[in-house]
């Protein structure tokens, strides 16, 4: 074939390129993860630690950004973006995670841990392993725990020092039977309802009332909408920091290595930024004028959890192992 002067052009172009392709340094894997929260809160600073850290220490192999406020969907759907892989790590609470790996329903029962310690010292050992594994099986990986406190009973009736203090309230729970069956068993009105819509309601008197953390409290300014505060702590449901399992296993060893240490420091960040906004909010709240009840008798709420319990174990007999071994390791 002849050779003409439009061929030789053509191939040292080629050839110029392949050359400036081979120069080229790999290219970085771009990670992206889910963050419901706002800058400035403890999940979002710890998780922002993360992405900074990961992306150092793999010396840019790796190059992770958190994507905060929810901007990326809500939380159902970023578990399912992670779980394909369309997104590479997210901040999960447990509480809606049971429509998809059923044994973190576990975490969800009231009263499940007796303290924030406890949760620490169950998830961050054996039993807490067993919940990584089953949310492994659905393709997310966990390497660390979050906190998310312990939720109390806030309305605008009364202080709820006992059960009977319940009776009648309209309260908004997450989506969840379970929380429906908690508040009902107190014989309150449970109303699922999005997170958004719950200030309004309170205002309008849609709600009596509703159920959260301190940080959450004072952050969505429920607090403006109601009068009373108490420390009924009947929910303390662990986070998890998990990897979209396509993610994790695209990485070499020793980036496994990085991430998973660096997933752990971030737990550590977050657990100590969150008691110190927990104390934050809750000095903002009381300054405002609300009203912070404690409670001294648990065991009288406890007591009313059984049937919550029974049901839960008829409808999950595969999970009362589960649910004894936390209970039985404090």
């Amino acid at each position: 074939m002849k050779t003409t002067s439009t061929t030789k052009t053509f191939y040292a172009i080629a050839a110029s390129a392949t050359l400036v392709t081979m120069a080229l340094p790999a290219q970085a894997d771009s990670w992206r993860g889910w963050n419901i929260h706002p800058p400035g809160y403890p999940n979002t600073e710890a998780l922002e630690a993360f992405a900074e850290n990961v992306t150092e220490r793999t010396e840019g192999r790796l190059e992770v950004q958190v994507y905060n406020n929810g901007v990326l969907g809500d939380q159902p759907d970023a578990i399912e973006q992670t779980r394909n892989g369309a997104l590479d790590f997210a901040n999960f609470n447990m509480g809606p995670m049971g429509p998809i790996v059923k044994e973190t329903n576990v975490l969800s029962l009231p009263f499940i841990f007796s303290s924030i310690d406890h949760m620490h010292e169950v998830m961050d050992g054996e039993v807490g392993q067993q919940f990584a594994d089953a949310l492994a099986e659905k393709n997310l990986i966990a390497l660390s725990w979050f906190d998310s406190g312990a939720r109390s009973l806030y309305n605008t009736e009364r202080p709820i020092l006992t059960p009977d203090d319940v009776q009648g309230l309209k309260i908004r729970v997450m989506n969840n039977d379970i929380y429906v069956d908690m508040i009902e068993a107190l014989g309150g009105n449970a109303t699922p309802m999005a997170y958004g819509e719950v200030y309004q309601a309170l205002k309008t008197g849609v709600l009596d009332g509703a159920e959260n953390n301190y940080p959450s409290f004072e952050s969505s300014n429920h607090y403006e909408a109601v009068d009373y505060y108490s420390l009924t702590e009947h929910l303390i449901i662990p986070e998890c920091l998990c990897i979209a399992r396509a993610s994790w296993e695209a990485l070499s060893p020793e980036d496994q290595e990085i991430v998973r240490e660096e997933a752990i420091k971030a737990s550590e960040l977050q657990r100590q930024l969150w008691v110190e906004g927990s104390q934050a909010s809750q000095q903002i709240v009381r300054d405002a004028g609300i009203e912070i009840n404690e409670v001294e008798d648990k065991a009288a709420f406890q007591e009313k959890m059984q049937p919550v319990y029974a049901a839960f174990i008829e409808e999950n007999p595969d999970l009362e192992g589960l649910v004894d071994a936390i209970r039985n390791s404090n």
